[in-house]
């Protein structure tokens, strides 16, 4: 192939995968899959290793950086970057609306009489700025402080929404929202919660934390989005709709709910609208976005020393409270991270009443200044734990007390420490940890994990019954419950005979287990249900897994390097192994061969079950799917096959049917199966 052939195949594999990802991330195109795309970057890439000095940095193989930046560098703004000033109520948008008349009457000599207004959803998100010239991304910056950015392009590269060419060559600075999903968020608490790390509070602080990282193959990872609303530099469009349109013919990916409305009462529709179906969407929206319409007016109202006079954002009720700290105390995690968690007076957000909220670590309790006694916005969004956002100074009187860094654990009284993060040895984590690796909050939790319904599912074996036989001296460690006998349980309080033999017989019953059951029950940091059975059917024997490299670790479909790393140190640890012998010793039984697949008919499909199955329990259907060859997923994406429905489902329902995923009842699951 001559060096032209060859150019001109790389633009032809540019162009048809650049069409796919338009199609699949932007237009949301049910047709095109993940083979097409993975078959023809597979090809390019080969390519390209090939022919290197033909790369080019539009190429799509470009979008994940090689090698992580040191810093970010500044960027110096072509266009100012501006905020919305706000409203919060009726009132205040008719009291905007009346300056902005006044103002334009003023600047015109009358009083505009076809003055509109568009209405656009306000993602909560990070604003970016993004700079084309001939057509190719140039640079993606933050708004910073509305002068100079941070450039972020690297980051903004990985996401696939982004246009690394746009469909004319033409120069232009867009705007728009970064944001990450509900569903993305809930996936990486879940991988932060394992490892006692502190909860992203919203997508908002989740996706900002994502754009700070300097390694872009970590924010390929979280899947982020970006909509653009604004075309600050290069055209001028003559009203507002148009400008989002051609935004869109551009190959941007836009928000298609704006509307255009001819008066307030029109806006106040829109806004109470998208008050009661804000969860709809894939990201988080905390208001509504008001602009005038017409370019003429936009230009005549200006903008004040902040803000453009033409544009305000209408915000939604926010789910925040007020309250009293009485008091803040330590809770250790099974992997020994010290929590702080603030006790509150009772305050109702988003309709709960909550009387606890998390401090995340110490350095967010020294960030926020909180003491004891303070009074705080506290807020709860979607299902994570309330958290203290702010301290309200004002309200202080000099009685409140300072919170001081533990120097020992709370429980045990060992030393606490700060452990270096897997993934980035270079750094620290923000959470302290116990010392001691049998402090007694550390294996209660160890204790009630092994025993919980995914793992040993011991039927009676409560965190209550755990800790009084911790107590009580008969048990330190799991492996201790399978050598418990009639005598040890009977002379306990509040027990007898037949109590001591229903929890032996269920004890005795769970001793029996598969391979993917006693890898969770393990508590491997990061090695979650899912995950375990994946190591499960790929290793096949318990001995394979503990002997593994990170490497062929890392070749289990969604293992990644920190899951690779924390099983390995895992089972290099003396003590984990002894633990895992003496469970064996104690007549523990694992079915080390691979689940059975009885056959590859959904091979590649991908379930999800929501709501309670009347014929069958939800580990039941479980196995059924895998049993097939299929996957089962905990949360509902636009790769997801089918979501099956039993009574009472929650928002993975309302999100399937947003998506337009096949939905099964019970009966219709159960038939593909005959």
């Amino acid at each position: 192939m001559t060096t032209k052939d060859t150019q001109k195949k790389l633009q032809r594999l540019r162009a048809q995968i650049d069409d796919l990802r338009y199609r699949y991330h932007v237009l949301n195109d049910p047709e095109v899959t993940d083979a097409m795309y993975d078959g023809l970057m597979g090809e390019l890439r080969a390519l390209e290793d090939a022919y290197p000095e033909l790369v080019t940095t539009d190429s799509p193989t470009q979008r994940v950086a090689g090698k992580p930046l040191d810093k970010f560098q500044k960027v110096t703004h072509k266009v100012p970057q501006w905020s919305f000033n706000d409203a919060f109520n009726e009132t205040e948008m008719r009291n905007w609306e009346t300056r902005i008349l006044n103002y334009l009457e003023k600047q015109l000599g009358r009083r505009p009489q076809n003055l509109s207004y568009l209405c656009e959803l306000k993602i909560d998100g990070l604003h970016m700025v993004l700079t084309y010239e001939n057509g190719v991304l140039k640079t993606a910056a933050t708004r910073g402080d509305g002068k100079i950015g941070e450039d972020v392009t690297q980051n903004v590269k990985t996401i696939q929404s982004v246009p690394l060419r746009l469909n004319e060559a033409v120069d232009i600075v867009a705007e728009g929202e970064v944001w990450l999903s509900s569903e993305m968020l809930k996936l990486i608490n879940q991988d932060r919660a394992k490892s006692d790390e502190p909860l992203f509070a919203n997508p908002r602080n989740a996706a900002a934390g994502t754009m700070r990282q300097l390694d872009s193959s970590i924010v390929a990872k979280r899947k982020l989005s970006l909509t653009v609303y604004d075309l600050s530099l290069g055209e001028t469009p003559k009203t507002q709709a148009e400008e989002l349109v051609r935004l869109k013919e551009l190959g941007f990916a836009t928000d298609s709910h704006w509307r255009q409305c001819s008066n307030l009462d029109s806006v106040f529709r829109f806004h109470n609208e998208w008050q009661k179906k804000r969860e709809l969407q894939p990201f988080w929206i905390d208001g509504v976005v008001i602009k005038v319409n017409e370019r003429t007016y936009q230009d005549a109202l200006g903008f004040t020393g902040k803000a453009p006079r033409w544009a305000i954002a209408y915000k939604f009720p926010a789910h925040q409270g007020t309250t009293k700290i009485k008091d803040i105390y330590v809770q250790v995690g099974r992997t020994g991270a010290l929590t702080p968690v603030a006790l509150m007076d009772p305050v109702k957000l988003a309709g709960t009443t909550v009387t606890h909220a998390t401090l995340h670590n110490f350095d967010e309790i020294r960030r926020l200044d909180v003491r004891v006694g303070d009074t705080v916005v506290v807020q709860k969004a979607g299902d994570i734990i309330p958290q203290v956002v702010r301290v309200l100074e004002k309200m202080r009187t000099g009685k409140e007390k300072k919170v001081s860094e533990p120097k020992r654990c709370p429980i045990c009284g060992s030393g606490v420490e700060r452990r270096h993060v897997l993934d980035k040895k270079q750094e620290k984590s923000a959470a302290l940890f116990c010392a001691n690796s049998a402090c007694y909050a550390q294996e209660l939790r160890r204790i009630t994990h092994f025993v919980s319904k995914h793992a040993f599912d011991i039927d009676g074996l409560g965190v209550k019954i755990v800790e009084q036989l911790m107590q009580k001296g008969l048990i330190k460690t799991p492996a201790d419950l399978f050598v418990l006998t009639k005598g040890d349980l009977e002379p306990l309080e509040r027990w007898g005979e037949k109590s001591a033999e229903n929890l032996l017989k269920a004890m005795n019953t769970a001793k029996n287990i598969s391979l993917a059951r006693f890898i969770y029950a393990l508590g491997i940091p990061q090695v979650g249900e899912e995950t375990a059975i994946r190591l499960a059917e790929q290793f096949g024997a318990l001995k394979k897994i503990m002997q593994a490299s990170e490497e062929e670790l890392m070749a289990v479909s969604d293992v990644g390097p920190r899951v690779a790393g924390e099983t390995v140190q895992f089972f290099a640890n003396r003590t984990n192994q002894k633990f895992v012998f003496q469970l064996i010793e104690n007549g523990i039984g694992i079915k080390s061969r691979k689940s059975k697949v009885e056959s590859r008919k959904f091979l590649g499909k991908t379930f999800v079950l929501t709501g309670t199955l009347s014929s069958l329990s939800r580990d039941e259907a479980k196995e059924k799917i895998r049993s097939a060859g299929a996957d089962v997923s905990e949360s509902v994406s636009k790769k997801t096959g089918y979501v099956v429905v039993g009574e009472n489902p929650g928002s993975k329902f309302d999100k399937a049917r947003q998506l337009g995923i096949e939905i099964l009842s019970e009966q219709q699951f159960l038939s593909l199966f005959k």
